[in-house]
């Protein structure tokens, strides 16, 4: 497939319906459909593709999403750096309701999600390499960086690091669960930034998320639970200004061809033993 975006969001309908002359790309992949088609456009002068998540009427639970499609999707039709938005639970006091994070570190809690391209089993009649990728780091900082310009810009002052655990879903956590996260330290909770960030590595892809608190979770302070309605109440609220955070940090990106972080060679040379695309 030819190259037709550089960067990639991986995030709702609420960011691609407001630009001019998209277009809808279905891709196919090794690995099944992704969530939905692709939809390019253009903002800031760069080319975007906006892959909705969870599909565009919001079908798959994020246990169910087909995160190596996504990924691959993604890069196949030229994407590079991908930017993520997400709904979170704030885990200290501190981050409430509307708290912007840029996430530095990451804890994976899930339990049955395919989370490496790297597992030896025949694909298309080559068998991939088993590779090991350094994930000290798990987010891209040169997209970190343009993430947190960009909120600064709108006033918005974010959190600037910070970790964000990873739950199976897609039930909320117990109250229990959410002390121990709190009694951690990490910041936010929530249900799909991995194995999205691990893949992306795996595929020499920048990645950085922008989580949006949409509540406290469970026992970190309040003692109340955490509703669905609540959440996405909080987002539909939110959304005007994280669409703008997100259009700027977009601008923010360097060119491809003028990345100078290490995810572009994240593999070190290592033959992956599939042809990526």
């Amino acid at each position: 497939m030819s190259e037709q975006a550089e960067i990639g969001v991986i995030g709702g309908s609420g960011f691609y319906s407001f630009l001019d002359d998209v277009s809808e790309i279905t891709v196919e992949t090794p690995y099944g459909p992704p969530s939905d088609s692709l939809f390019v456009g253009e903002t800031g002068g760069r080319r975007v593709a906006f892959l909705p998540r969870h599909g565009r009427g919001h079908h798959l639970p994020p246990h169910r999403i087909n995160y190596r499609a996504n990924l691959w999707a993604l890069r196949s039709v030229g994407v590079r750096q991908i930017l993520a938005p997400c709904a979170v639970g704030g885990l200290q006091p501190k981050y409430g309701p509307g708290t912007l994070v840029v996430p530095d570190q990451l804890v994976d809690r899930t339990k049955s999600r395919a989370q490496t391209y790297f597992d030896g089993e025949e694909l298309g009649g080559n068998r991939p390499s088993i590779i090991h990728v350094t994930f000290a780091d798990p987010y891209c900082e040169t997209g970190r960086r343009a993430s947190v310009r960009a909120a600064r810009d709108h006033g918005w002052e974010p959190v600037d690091g910070g970790t964000m655990c990873v739950i199976e879903g897609p039930r909320f956590s117990t109250r229990a669960e959410s002390r121990w996260h709190a009694a951690q330290g990490w910041a936010v909770v929530g249900m799909t930034g991995h194995p999205e960030a691990v893949l992306a590595r795996e595929l020499e892809l920048c990645y950085s998320s922008l989580a949006l608190v949409t509540d406290l979770d469970a026992g970190a302070e309040t003692g109340e639970g955490v509703s669905h309605e609540e959440v996405l109440r909080v987002f539909g609220e939110n959304l005007d200004r994280l669409r703008g955070v997100l259009f700027d940090a977009v601008a923010n990106l360097p060119t491809n061809g003028e990345r100078k972080c290490p995810c572009g060679s994240s593999l070190g040379g290592q033959e992956p033993g599939i042809v990526l695309p």
